[in-house]
């Protein structure tokens, strides 16, 4: 079962509503700004918890950031492998 869905009004640039609404297709103008304010939703969620972390233990470093980009490069790299061999 779908969500309960209500009617607003938003007032948006002309240009930005147009290019949505050539985007949108089939589902249409509605489903496509609802799925980009989820979208955003989602990241100020994650930026909040972000900055709850940082607060309790300090900021990121720009090499923790690389470490962890070079892991899950890894984890993908053994990933496609492992699904290279079995097939």
């Amino acid at each position: 079962m779908s969500e309960p869905t209500g009617k607003y009004s938003i007032t948006m640039p002309r240009d930005i509503a147009e290019a949505a609404k050539a985007r949108g297709g089939p589902s249409g103008l509605s489903a496509y700004v609802a799925a980009a304010v989820a979208r955003q939703i989602e990241r100020d969620n994650l930026n909040e918890l972000i900055a709850v972390a940082e607060a309790e233990h300090g900021p990121i470093t720009d090499e923790e950031i690389q470490a962890l980009r070079d892991q899950l490069g890894q984890a993908r790299r053994d990933q496609t492998q492992g699904e290279a061999s079995a097939a």
